[in-house]
């Protein structure tokens, strides 16, 4: 699969003309979310072509109250089929052994395996898929805007980004469009940064 020409073909394409090509070439697909800001945007566009297709959450333990409140609103709403993954640790324990490492901090490596890299493995031993959707947009991190709306993982497997051109501006009209809910009090524990990549990408 040449990525650039199918790139080049689908940089003027609609996130729906984009995940209808990906479902078009894909034998076992699966969408990841984090139920971050603006997730409800590519979940509802996946599922709306393919209502049953697997959505990955790694629930790293440490989301606000808000997320796991949206992330049941959307769940509800959209019937997804949500695989949900946790850390072999618990929160409290972890908090005792190590805290939340800053990112300097030499435990922070061994803490975003434990509550990310872990579970994130596990998922995808478990779903084997061979084409990926994903949020990530242009803009977001130094890493993001060096990919497209097709790249592939370190495992070979196809990540698909159809809103990957899409400014915020952009996603709160789609999500107006189709009356999805949006929550942007959010925390990632192995980023810190809203710049900073999570670790699953790279």
């Amino acid at each position: 699969m040449d990525i650039q020409k199918l790139n080049s073909r689908l940089s003027s394409a609609t996130p729906q003309e984009i995940i209808s090509w990906a479902l078009s070439v894909a034998k076992k697909p699966i969408i990841t979310t984090n139920f971050s800001p603006y997730s409800a945007s590519i979940l509802h566009a996946v599922v709306t072509q393919k209502p049953t297709i697997e959505v990955v959450w790694v629930d790293t333990g440490y989301n606000t109250s808000q997320t796991y409140s949206y992330a049941l609103r959307v769940i509800e709403q959209l019937q997804l089929n949500v695989h949900t993954y946790v850390p072999r640790q618990s929160a409290a324990f972890r908090n005792v052994q190590l805290g939340i490492p800053s990112v300097e901090d030499p435990k922070h490596t061994l803490f975003t395996e434990q509550v990310k890299l872990e579970p994130f493995r596990r998922a995808m031993n478990i779903h084997k898929p061979d084409v990926w959707f994903t949020n990530l947009r242009k803009g977001q991190t130094a890493f993001r805007d060096s990919i497209d709306v097709l790249s592939y993982s370190k495992d070979g497997v196809l990540k698909v980004s159809p809103f990957y051109n899409f400014s915020d501006a952009e996603l709160d009209v789609y999500l107006s469009q189709h009356k999805l809910p949006n929550e942007f009090k959010y925390f990632d524990p192995t980023k810190q940064l809203a710049n900073r990549e999570c670790g699953l990408h790279i």
